[in-house]
């Protein structure tokens, strides 16, 4: 498996940081945050977006996905969010990063199926494009099962889905019935680490209370050599530990946990 981090943990912090923070720890890959608030957003000019793919190649680290907000199951009109995703898929293409980020936002009884036809619609352009849609476990879909109900609708391969850890534990799935429920949808998988159920703040990986050891023991055990990215939520967090500091350690302890599980 390859190692990504998500700019989430260091907001607004310039590019070449970025990068020289991802060499320096031996992450082989970056999330981006596509928000208008950080560096790389789709309001980015063209030698913008050739800029930043070129810093990223030169540096040796990849760009994995772009964590948009389109609210794909949220109620309003269908064509506002289609677009919104088509914007970050061209951004995607754009930057050579093969996913894009997408979360569900359901309201009410109809949120399956609203997400499904909006993501069938996109499915089309990004298909074109060459880069997938995630549909990350997460608010009014944060299990797996919650997840392949969308997905099932959906059925087209450029749509699938994005794991996160934490979401799924609040949900009460247990690490191999998430991976049963999204092994054929999976994009990547996002790590990290809280306290508690009522509390969580980000912490260090390895320091709380999600079970990273599982998941990552079953997805060695069904051997996925997919990406592991750790969405440490500084931006949501400001009196967290700055990520910077906890980089070296995270490596290590992913290092650790892949290495236990071989």
């Amino acid at each position: 498996m390859k190692l990504a981090f998500s700019t989430l943990g260091v907001p607004g912090v310039p590019l070449p940081e970025v990068l020289r923070l991802a060499v320096a720890h031996g992450y082989h890959g970056v999330e981006l945050r596509a928000h208008p608030e950080e560096p790389v957003h789709p309001g980015l000019s063209p030698d913008e977006r050739s800029d930043t793919a070129a810093a990223f190649k030169a540096a040796g680290i990849e760009i994995l996905g772009l964590a948009g907000y389109p609210r794909v199951a949220a109620p309003g009109d269908d064509e506002l969010v289609i677009e919104e995703i088509r914007v970050l898929v061209d951004l995607a293409r754009d930057l050579g990063a093969p996913f894009v980020r997408v979360f569900p936002g359901g309201e009410d009884e109809d949120a399956d199926a609203i997400a499904a036809r909006r993501l069938g619609t996109a499915a089309e352009y990004a298909a074109d494009l060459g880069v997938r849609i995630l549909l990350e476990t997460h608010d009014s879909h944060r299990t797996g099962a919650d997840a392949i109900r969308v997905l099932g609708l959906v059925g087209h391969r450029q749509v699938g889905a994005l794991w996160d850890v934490m979401h799924t534990w609040l949900g009460g799935e247990q690490p191999q019935e998430t991976y049963a429920a999204l092994s054929p949808y999976l994009g990547y998988v996002q790590v990290k680490d809280i306290a508690s159920a009522e509390d969580s703040t980000p912490l260090a990986l390895g320091a709380g209370v999600l079970p990273l050891a599982d998941c990552v023991e079953v997805l060695t055990r069904h051997g996925w050599d997919g990406w592991l990215c750790w969405e440490y939520e500084r931006r949501w967090y400001e009196n967290a530990e700055p990520l910077p500091e906890l980089l070296g350690g995270g490596r290590e302890h992913l290092g650790r946990l892949l290495n236990d599980s071989a």
